[in-house]
């Protein structure tokens, strides 16, 4: 089994973080107190807090994009992948980076989407038709 990872951030409302997180990604929800709550973020661990959103600038550049910094990230089997962002599209979501192919017939092939939770925490969702790519060069 690989490790998987904990990442601990604010949010500033822990109602709405469920909805968006358990309701529209369908992450199950964990241990809460009246300060925070935990969800199962596609198998890893994410602690939301109250509290001020880290700071974020238009910083990375990858490919044609100039994408968020820093930014929370799942990579997820292309099903999966599409899965979710046809759910995201139903919920009405507002893509910062709409589902598209990035570096296409190249190593390292993917699908990737870019949106914001609603304390404006930005994540990026990749989908891979072959976990084996994930790292090539």
């Amino acid at each position: 089994m690989r490790s998987i990872f904990h990442l601990a951030y604010h949010v500033t409302d822990l109602d709405e973080a469920r909805r968006f997180y358990g309701g529209v990604l369908g992450c199950e929800e964990g241990r809460s107190s009246n300060t925070w709550v935990d969800f199962d973020f596609f198998g890893h661990q994410i602690s939301l807090h109250l509290g001020k959103p880290f700071e974020t600038t238009r910083t990375g550049h990858v490919g044609e994009h100039m994408v968020m910094m820093p930014h929370l990230g799942v990579v997820l089997p292309l099903e999966g992948w599409v899965e979710l962002a046809a759910r995201l599209t139903t919920a009405g979501t507002a893509f910062d980076i709409p589902p598209v192919i990035r570096f296409e017939g190249q190593a390292g092939e993917q699908r990737t989407m870019f949106f914001f939770d609603p304390s404006g925490n930005p994540i990026e969702v990749k989908g891979f038709k072959d976990f084996d790519s994930v790292f090539a060069r």
